[in-house]
Order: structure tokens, then C-alpha cells, then sequence
């Protein structure tokens, strides 16, 4: 009797940890739908927060112009795009719409099936607590959204690029988590020794610095500092850019200054570089083959990203190379994570 709960359990595991890849497979599509909104300028096109009213689109003419008029009372119309026809303010509606349509879809795709595990009674005491979190998260999220929104319907029509910031930051933390739990779900077990202790704690260090290195993109985006000093590997024609640390405090430059931001990210690149070639040193003559293999996969996903970074600066931002680069940074972060996983099984 035993071994039968025990193989039902791991069932049930295998279940959930499928129903939670799913969701963030939808949680990397909305992080990429958020990016395209923000590099089409559409992200203030809804300027009414209706978490459940606002679930159909216009259907009508009348509720289109009823739109657009609740539009042009915000300043990103009376600023930006006064004189803009309905037919192009269709255009930026439509991506915002999918991106709150999308956020929806995916509060679905997890209540509904966490509704019927626990009726089911397929959820262990030990997971509980976890997808509580991930539910508490989720709504946080959404919040953290319209919080963000409501920053650009002021005098300013450009959202804080603090908020933006961070509500990519815990739209990339709730993929992370999910991720994980979702391969301990899929994990029988666990030993430290496979890995080593050094590996392990370099690997947490690239994950961290390649989450840190996704929040300076989003500070990147927040600022338009892509838009300035296009070339490279030189800044304004030089290695170190003048202007690093104009604004007072200094400390202010971190996060305000286009020039620090852009000259951070650049540098937290190299940084990422180094380190992936270190490991996958570490482990190319070692005598795992999963950790040869996803080693061998990180440095190579860097490397595309690091390529997609220029290619993305040189050629100013467009939009498909920009959405491609934004991917390749939830990429590499889920090799590292994937990786560290293997690393402890």
C-alpha cells in the first residue's frame, strides 16, 4: 500500500508540475506582450482600470468613440498624439487590451486548476503554502500593473520607470518561482553532491545577476535609453561615457540616469559573458552529461543574447529585434535556473 501512495503521489506531482509549466509558459508570453505594448507606445491607451467589465473590447462605433473620448482626456492624446484618428488609436488599444486580456487568461489558467487539485485533494501539505504565494503574487501583479498605468495619466505621459520596472521584476520573480516548483514537483529527490558547493553558489550568483541585469533592461526601457548612443562597444565614442554621474545625489544615476543605466547594462553583460564561459568550463570535461549539456546550452543562449543586445542598440530599437532580445533574457534565466536545479538532484 505503500509504494501505491507513494507512485499516486508522484502522479499527482507530475500533474501539478505540468499545470504550472503551462502557466508559465502564459506568464513568458505576457512578459513578451508587455514589451511589445511598451515599444508600440500602447501601454496608456486604456485609461480605465475594469477588472471585470473591461473583459470585451468595443463593439460597437458608439463604444469605440467613448473610448477614444475617454483617451483624449489624458495627456498622452494632448501631448503626443493629438490628432490621432480613431482608426490608429484602434491599433495602440489593441495591444494594451491583449495585454490585460492576457493577464486574465492567466489568473484563469491558474485558479481553475488549483480549484480542482484541492477539491481532488491532490495538493500535499508542504505545496500548499507555495501555490497560496504564487495566487498572492499573481494578484500583486495585476495591481502593481495599474499602479504603473496610473503614473503616465498625469501631467507626464510616460509611466514611472520605477513602476515599470518593477512589475517586470515580479512577472520575471513569479516565472522564476513557478519554474522551480514546478521541477521539484518533477524532482524525486535530492542530493547536494552533484554539483559541488562552489558551482552551486556561482550559478545562484549568474541567476541573480542575470535577474538584476533584466531589471536595469526594464529601467533601459523605462528611460528610452536604448534611443541614445547607438554604437558600439564604444559610449559617445568612448570606452567610459562622459556624464556617468551628473546627477546629485549619486546614487540617484543607478536608477535615473540614462547614461549610468545604459552603461550598467552594458557592462552587467560582460559580467554574464564571463561567468557562462566559467562554467561551462567547469562542467565540459566533467563527468555529468546533463550538466555538460546545459552549460554548453547557457553559453550558448548568452551568446545570442549578447548579439541581440547590440544588433538591438546599433539598430536603434525596432520592435521585432527589441521583442527577440526581452525573450532571450527569460531564456537565459530559465537554462540558469534549470541548471542550478540539476545541479542539486
Amino acid at each position: 500500500m505503500g509504494y501505491y501512495v507513494g507512485t499516486v503521489a508522484r502522479h499527482y506531482n507530475r500533474q501539478i508540475a505540468f499545470w504550472l509549466l503551462c502557466v508559465c509558459a502564459l506568464v513568458f508570453l505576457m512578459v513578451m506582450v508587455g514589451g511589445i505594448t511598451r515599444l508600440m507606445e500602447a501601454g496608456l491607451s486604456m485609461v480605465r482600470w475594469e477588472p471585470l467589465s473591461g473583459i470585451l473590447p468595443p463593439l460597437s462605433e458608439a463604444e469605440w468613440q467613448q473610448e477614444f473620448a475617454h483617451y483624449k482626456e489624458y495627456p498622452e492624446y494632448q501631448k503626443i498624439n493629438k490628432g490621432m484618428s480613431l482608426t490608429e488609436f484602434k491599433g495602440i488599444f489593441y495591444w494594451e487590451y491583449g495585454h490585460r486580456l492576457l493577464g486574465r487568461v492567466i489568473g484563469l489558467a491558474f485558479f481553475l486548476p488549483l480549484l480542482y487539485f484541492l477539491i481532488k485533494r491532490r495538493v500535499s501539505a508542504a505545496l500548499m503554502p507555495k501555490l497560496i504565494f504564487m495566487f498572492i503574487l499573481g494578484g500583486a501583479q495585476g495591481f502593481l500593473g495599474w499602479f504603473m498605468v496610473k503614473s503616465g495619466l498625469v501631467d507626464h505621459p510616460d509611466v514611472s520607470h520605477y513602476r515599470l520596472t518593477a512589475h517586470l521584476g515580479l512577472a520575471v520573480f513569479i516565472y522564476g518561482y513557478m519554474f522551480w516548483v514546478a521541477c521539484d514537483l518533477l524532482t524525486d529527490r535530492y542530493s547536494s553532491t552533484l554539483g559541488g558547493r562552489n558551482p552551486i553558489r556561482i550559478t545562484w550568483l549568474f541567476i541573480v545577476l542575470v535577474y538584476t541585469q533584466i531589471l536595469l533592461g526594464g529601467l533601459v526601457a523605462g528611460l528610452n535609453a536604448g534611443f541614445s548612443y547607438n554604437t558600439w562597444p564604444l559610449m559617445d565614442g568612448a570606452l567610459i561615457p562622459e556624464g556617468l554621474f551628473d546627477l546629485s545625489p549619486w546614487y540617484y544615476n543607478l536608477t535615473s540616469n540614462l547614461i549610468t543605466v545604459q552603461f550598467n547594462h552594458r557592462l552587467l553583460a560582460y559580467v554574464i559573458v564571463f561567468m557562462a564561459i566559467g562554467l561551462w568550463f567547469k562542467f565540459a570535461n566533467g563527468s555529468n552529461p546533463r550538466l555538460k549539456v546545459l552549460s554548453l546550452l547557457l553559453l550558448i543562449v548568452v551568446g545570442l543574447q549578447v548579439a541581440l543586445g547590440i544588433l538591438t542598440l546599433v539598430y536603434v530599437v525596432p520592435v521585432a529585434l527589441a521583442s527577440l532580445h526581452q525573450m532571450g533574457a527569460m531564456v537565459v534565466f530559465s537554462v540558469g535556473l534549470l541548471m542550478l536545479h540539476r545541479m542539486k538532484v
